[in-house]
C-alpha cells in the first residue's frame, strides 16, 4: 500500500524541489495535492495559465518519483454556500479543481459537502440533502468527462446533518453516480465519537476510495499525528485489511513549520514511519 501526505507538508513550501526530495527520501510515494482555499490565486488564473501550472507541478512531483494519488478540492470556512451565486462559484472552482486533478494524473478529488445553512442547529435537512444531490449530480458530469472520482468527506461538525460517515455514505448513494465515492477522515470520526473500524466497514470496499489520516483528543479537529489522540488505530487497520482497501494511506497532518530546522527532519522521518506502520498493518 502506498503512503502519502498532504502537499503542504513538503511541496507547498518555500522550497518545493527540496521538499519533494526530502519527501521521497522519507519513503512517501503518494501525495494529496491541496486546492483547498477557494481564494487562492490559482482560481483567478486564465485557463492556459492554470494548465501550465498543473503541468509544471506534475513534472516536478513525478520527477521526484512521487505520484498525486488524490487532491483536496476547494472550500471555505465559514461556509458561504447559501445563494445560487455562491453555489455557482463553488461549482466553477470545483470543476477547475477536477480538471487540475486529471492534469496531475490523479483519479480522486476529495471534497466537503455544501453547507448552505451553515453548520449549526435547526437546519432544513431535506433541503440540505436536495441541494447537495442536485449540485453533485451536476458536478459528476464534469468528473466523468475528466475521468475523475469525487470523494465526499465526512465532517467534524456536531450539528451539521451531513457529517458522519453514515450520513455521507447515504448522500453518495442518493446521488447515485458511478463517479461519486467516499473519503474517510479519521480525525473527523474521532470528534464525532465514531469508531474508525466501524466506519471503514460501514462504507465498504465499493465506496471507500480515499483517506485523510490524522488524530485528535475528541474535542475538536486538531490534525494531530496518529497515536497522539484518541483514535483506535488497531481497529482502523484491521478494518482496512478486512475490506481489502487498495488506495493510498494518506496523512492529513504534518510537522509544524515552527519546529526548529535542526530537529524537524527527525520528526518528519518519525511521522513517515507511523504512516508506513499503519499501511503495513492494513495490507492483506
Amino acid at each position: 500500500m502506498k503512503t502519502g501526505i498532504v502537499s503542504t507538508a513538503y511541496f507547498h513550501t518555500k522550497n518545493p524541489e527540496a521538499g519533494l526530495a526530502r519527501m521521497k527520501r522519507h519513503g512517501y510515494s503518494a501525495m494529496d495535492y491541496s486546492f483547498i482555499d477557494t481564494e487562492t490565486p490559482i482560481f483567478s488564473a486564465s485557463d492556459a495559465e492554470f494548465d501550465a501550472i498543473m503541468q509544471s507541478h506534475r513534472g516536478k512531483i513525478e520527477g521526484a518519483g512521487i505520484a498525486v494519488y488524490q487532491t483536496h478540492g476547494p472550500w471555505r470556512y465559514p461556509p458561504r454556500d447559501g445563494t445560487e451565486a455562491d453555489q455557482q462559484e463553488r461549482f466553477e472552482k470545483m470543476s477547475r479543481a477536477i480538471h487540475g486533478t486529471a492534469m496531475l494524473g490523479a483519479k480522486y478529488m476529495v471534497i466537503h459537502p455544501l453547507m448552505p445553512f451553515g453548520v449549526g442547529k435547526g437546519q432544513d435537512e431535506e433541503a440540505l440533502l436536495r441541494i447537495n444531490i442536485d449540485f453533485f449530480r451536476r458536478l459528476c458530469a464534469v468528473a466523468e468527462r475528466e475521468g475523475v472520482y469525487i470523494c465526499l468527506e465526512n465532517m467534524p461538525f456536531l450539528d451539521f446533518p451531513l457529517s458522519t460517515p453514515a450520513e455521507i455514505l447515504a448522500a453518495v448513494k442518493a446521488i447515485d453516480h458511478p463517479c461519486m465515492r467516499v473519503c474517510l477522515d479519521t480525525g473527523h470520526c474521532v470528534v464525532r465519537s465514531v469508531d474508525l473500524g466501524d466506519a471503514v466497514r460501514q462504507i465498504g470496499g465499493e465506496y471507500l476510495c480515499a483517506l485523510h489520516v490524522h488524530d485528535n483528543d475528541g474535542r475538536c479537529d486538531q490534525h494531530q499525528l496518529p497515536y497522539h489522540g484518541k483514535a483506535d488505530w488497531d481497529h482502523f487497520t484491521a478494518a482496512l485489511k478486512e475490506i481489502g482497501y487498495e488506495g493510498a494511506l494518506s496523512l492529513e497532518c504534518r510537522i509544524k513549520e515552527q519546529m526548529p530546522e535542526a530537529i524537524r527532519e527527525h520528526h518528519e522521518i518519525g511521522l513517515a514511519m507511523i504512516a508506513r506502520t499503519l499501511a503495513e498493518k492494513s495490507e492483506g
